[in-house]
């Protein structure tokens, strides 16, 4: 089982199987908590530099093609608003991140999931 921390979540990002998710809004502090120890899956330097600046923790910046595996966390910070200014450390007038805990679930029925899956 890992924690992940992750500007996006996406569909391609479950187990070929399948899997149940369940979604939980996060405070900032408890983003803070929570993404201590993830590892980085990131893609974008600027996102990473204002991760890093809002949760108080070095964000490397890592493209990576991520498969979950049941168990697994992500914490991600859902961006919106205009454009992120090259070099943003703070959030433009008008945008807004929202955090949200990520994990998933064998679906209904099955064992646990293999991260080889």
């Amino acid at each position: 089982m890992a924690t992940w921390l992750g500007n996006a979540f996406s569909l391609s990002m479950l187990p070929p199987v399948g899997a149940s998710l369940a979604c939980t809004p996060l405070t900032l502090a408890e983003a803070q908590l929570l993404s201590r120890g993830a590892e980085s899956a990131v893609g974008h330097a600027d996102t990473a530099e204002l991760y890093a600046h809002l949760l108080e923790r070095p964000v490397a910046v890592q493209r990576l093609t991520l498969r979950l595996a049941a168990g697994d966390v992500m914490v991600v910070g859902q961006y919106s608003g205009a454009r992120l200014p090259e070099g943003a450390r703070v959030l433009p007038e008008g945008a807004e991140l929202r955090w949200w805990r990520v994990e998933v679930a064998a679906p209904a029925g099955e064992g646990l999931l293999s991260r080889g899956a």
